[in-house]
């Protein structure tokens, strides 16, 4: 039975950090960065794979977030599956209904708290943007100063020198 469910958010290979009214999960394997809002950061730490989606609604309730229901947190759980940050995937609750099919399964009493997670592919890291390997010292860009020898290559793999801004 779908509600006897019990999700388990994935922790391993993310990075996440807390802050007021929201929670960024950076998964370090895609490369993407997640802001979870209030109500969704609380489903996904309540997916402890022991929690049935109704002691996720009992929980969300107790802790003075607002009446919601299973469906309620079954859109949370469809995002965050989506987004890869349970341990295995969740047939989607909602697959093939409209938005305002979605709010009414929801309950328009719970619109103000809808869960929210926004995601973008994270950039390259500042020192790949400003470094880059030569194969000679006088290949480096004219920006680029210090030139050290012996670095391997990203792949790992041919010694080249390696410039640094």
């Amino acid at each position: 039975m779908a509600d006897l469910q019990t999700p388990k958010a994935r922790k391993r290979g993310l990075v996440v950090q807390e802050m007021p009214g929201e929670m960024l999960v950076y998964d370090t394997e895609a490369n993407k960065a997640h802001c979870l809002n209030d109500s969704a950061a609380f489903v996904w730490m309540s997916c402890d794979g022991v929690n049935t989606v109704g002691d996720i609604v009992r929980e969300f309730e107790k802790s003075s977030k607002g009446t919601v229901t299973e469906d309620f947190v079954w859109l949370a759980i469809d995002q965050l599956s989506s987004k890869g940050l349970l341990e295995t995937k969740v047939a989607p609750r909602f697959k093939g209904s409209t938005r305002r099919e979605m709010l009414k399964k929801v309950g328009i009493a719970s619109v103000a708290a809808l869960p929210i997670i926004a995601s973008l592919a994270a950039p390259q890291s500042a020192l790949a943007a400003t470094s880059c390997n030569c194969s000679r010292s006088s290949d480096c860009p004219q920006i680029v100063t210090n030139c050290s020898t012996n670095m391997c290559d990203n792949a790992g793999m041919t010694p080249t020198f390696t410039c640094i801004a």
